[in-house]
């Protein structure tokens, strides 16, 4: 009898184990490579126009007219020509932006 609590104590620790190993390699590999993006692309709020050219979008700032080329262009193709408040993350480096959500604003009259 005490074998068999043995056994089962140890196959449930292992059970263990490995359930948590699994976990934390999952968590290390997937969202490592995300914290690093997010860090080097602060998330910022920017006003300006959406300007669609086949399936490649470009958003032009209201600020200093500034172009950036629009990594995701599925989150802005029905906003062309409209002028639009986005919520991005900013990659300087490469001069893109990758839209995370979109605001229509009251045209300038």
């Amino acid at each position: 009898m005490k074998k068999l609590f043995v056994l089962v104590l140890a196959l449930s620790v292992m059970c263990t184990v490995v359930a948590v190993a699994q976990d934390t390699m999952g968590n290390s590999s997937s969202s490592g490579s995300m914290d690093k993006s997010a860090a080097s692309a602060p998330l910022k709020n920017i006003k300006g126009t959406i300007k669609m050219d086949g399936d490649k979008a470009t958003f032009v700032a209201d600020k200093g007219g500034k172009s950036w080329d629009v990594m995701n262009p599925e989150a802005v193709k029905d906003h062309d020509g409209h002028h639009v408040e986005l919520s991005a993350h900013v990659y300087a480096d490469k001069n893109a932006i990758h839209v995370m959500s979109v605001k229509m604003l009251k045209s300038k009259m």
